[in-house]
């Protein structure tokens, strides 16, 4: 029996680049809070360039990356387990890697600061498996609602086509779902942060940008099932980092190294917050919660500000004596000092406008010599 479906591409797991971190700036207070990239970002972008560089060499050898790497359908042949892990280190071109690497730049830094480099690559390693879980599992639904399932070939414009073969064409790349996962930690996190969306002439709260993502990918989803993309792998990586923000923030204590990225030394030392997840308030701007990290950052600066003027403006106590030879003796060097400054600044506005040649040949000693002191 031959079904006959409408051809399908390789779904790289990135939403449509015309529209998406390409038209995104931050706020510039964020970005000032760090500006040098923290080291599990800074990895994940270096992994991630060096896996494309390998596989435009790769594909000159005649292997092909997002075959081998790349996350097939589960009941397809050429499915392997670890390609849960790496498909996420797998892009489809320049301009996919681009825009998933300039979101984990522009965000993954900040939510790394925020919440620890052990516990961000924790959190971004279970998003993309998330992620790819949610594609195997749109997949096989997709698989049984066609009823590919009755079949054992399918006809692709007049070829006929082994259901195995076909199935292996089911191939997901990306990162997306955990950059989606950032994005939905940096809009639980700072909810009320403005960001500005071009051509959006007004900012848009942080919150209402992931809320309305992700009604976006679920309609696209919904409406455009065969567009290429993998809508449902990105609300994927939504919904597992959802899962895990609200793990955290239920069990704060947990630093047993148990579940979800526990350590026995708590993540402090790593470059977050131990108690950063236990409520809501204390991870939000506002003046009954000091304890966030951007309100930190500004206590910091302004103590150290304060700290720079008092010293610039407290006067130094000093006994000064006037009188006697040795005084006589300082003013007058002082005197010929200044002279000498002033007759060298003369003889040298008088080489930038008329060159070396139009000096005399005393003014040329007299430039030899302060130019050997």
């Amino acid at each position: 029996m031959v079904f006959c479906p409408s051809l399908r591409a390789k779904m790289p797991t990135f939403a449509d680049s015309n529209t998406y971190l390409s038209l995104l700036t931050v706020n510039s207070q964020l970005s000032t809070m760090n500006l040098n990239m923290p080291p599990v970002t800074k990895n994940l972008i270096i992994i991630n360039l060096l896996m494309y560089l390998a596989k435009i060499v790769a594909t000159r050898y005649g292997i092909d990356f997002d075959d081998l790497l790349g996350l097939h359908f589960f009941m397809a042949s050429d499915f392997r387990l670890y390609q849960l892990f790496t498909y996420m280190f797998v892009h489809g071109g320049l301009e996919h890697i681009f825009f998933n690497m300039f979101a984990v730049w522009m965000f993954g830094r900040i939510m790394e600061r925020v919440m620890g480099s052990q516990r961000f690559l924790f959190y971004y390693i279970v998003c993309g498996l998330g992620a790819g879980l949610m594609q195997e599992g749109v997949q096989y639904i997709e698989y049984l609602y066609t009823g590919l399932n009755a079949y054992d070939s399918v006809n692709l414009d007049g070829l006929v086509v082994p259901m195995n073969a076909y199935l292996n064409r089911w191939t997901t790349v990306g990162a997306s779902g955990a950059v989606y996962g950032i994005l939905l930690s940096f809009g639980m996190t700072f909810p009320e942060e403005r960001m500005f969306i071009i051509p959006i002439p007004f900012p848009i709260k942080a919150k209402w940008f992931v809320i309305g993502y992700a009604v976006i990918e679920l309609l696209s989803a919904l409406g455009h099932p065969g567009d290429g993309v993998a809508h449902m792998a990105h609300l994927g990586g939504m919904l597992f980092g959802l899962a895990l923000i609200l793990y955290w923030r239920k069990h704060p204590g947990d630093r047993g190294g148990r579940f979800f990225g526990g350590s026995g030394n708590g993540y402090s030392g790593f470059g977050g917050y131990d108690n950063y997840f236990t409520r809501y308030e204390d991870v939000t701007q506002g003046e009954r919660h000091s304890s966030s990290l951007w309100t930190r950052f500004r206590q910091t600066c302004a103590q150290q500000w304060e700290t720079l003027r008092q010293a610039v403006r407290r006067k130094p106590r000093m006994k000064v004596h006037t009188g006697g030879a040795k005084h006589s003796a300082d003013m007058e060097w002082n005197r010929r000092k200044q002279e000498r400054e002033a007759e060298i600044d003369r003889i040298l506005a008088k080489v930038k406008q008329g060159g070396y040649d139009s000096l005399s040949a005393e003014e040329k000693r007299k430039l030899f010599d302060a130019s050997g002191r």
